[in-house]
């Protein structure tokens, strides 16, 4: 890491969605000191489902889009949730997912875009949703990440996501 704090790079690749980059730093960093990390490196990179469904078949090997990616680029020491020189890692969002999604529950796509990033900062930080008592902890800590920024709580997801 060359800076101290947490450094936070927005590429936006989609047109569905209007964002902002500095919204979208904001509530990375935010996130992040809610989460209890103080050093990162993370670059978020929105775009549409025909780009995410081509990483969701190259990198997990799964069809179709999904609507976060995380590439982890740290790896924690013996102790955990310790990350020597900050955390490191790319979060990829789907625009069109949030859009439909939030369309589906209700709720605006700005906060479903706002979810999708705190879960993908969550899995950097070594959150697990693979079995059901993980899916739990990790749904407990996406609201009380959720709260603690200033947006509402997730509504409760029927299905399981692809990672």
């Amino acid at each position: 890491m060359t800076e101290r704090g947490v450094v936070v790079d927005v590429s936006n690749r989609q047109r569905r969605l209007k964002t902002s980059a500095s919204w979208v730093r904001r509530l990375v960093r935010e996130a992040c000191a809610a989460i209890g990390i103080e050093e990162a490196e993370i670059s978020v990179l929105l775009v549409g489902d025909a780009a995410m469904a081509k990483l969701n078949e190259e990198w997990l090997e799964h069809q179709g889009p999904t609507d976060v990616i995380t590439f982890g680029l740290s790896e924690p020491t013996d102790e955990v949730d310790v990350w020597p020189g900050g955390l490191s890692g790319d979060i990829v969002v789907s625009t069109e997912t949030a859009c439909r999604m939030a369309a589906e529950l209700g709720w605006s796509p700005e906060n479903e875009l706002a979810y999708y990033i705190v879960h993908g900062l969550l899995h950097l930080a070594g959150c697990d949703d693979t079995n059901a008592a993980a899916r739990v902890k990790m749904r407990r800590e996406e609201r009380r990440v959720m709260v603690a920024l200033g947006l509402p709580a997730p509504p409760r997801r029927s299905h399981s996501r692809a990672r």
